[in-house]
């Protein structure tokens, strides 16, 4: 496991791993940009406890990666 992981990291780093990979750190951008958007947000607007705000916005912005990365293409 940890093989596979410093392997592609590798790939990833190198520039070798997508098709694409400044498409690949784009959306990853975008992603954390609505999340940190939607934490700023929920503490200026809602006045919401932290932790709260940490887990409900972390929990929007793992279900908005599917929709972003759905046309990734690996080499």
């Amino acid at each position: 496991m940890w093989e596979m992981a410093l392997t592609s990291m590798k790939l990833f780093l190198a520039g070798r791993l997508f098709q694409h990979p400044w498409s690949v750190v784009g959306k990853s951008a975008i992603g954390a940009g609505v999340t940190a958007a939607l934490a700023f947000g929920l503490v200026a607007l809602a006045g919401l406890p932290l932790v709260a705000v940490v887990g409900f916005s972390a929990f929007l912005g793992g279900l908005l990666q599917p929709y972003l990365f759905k046309d990734l293409k690996y080499r």
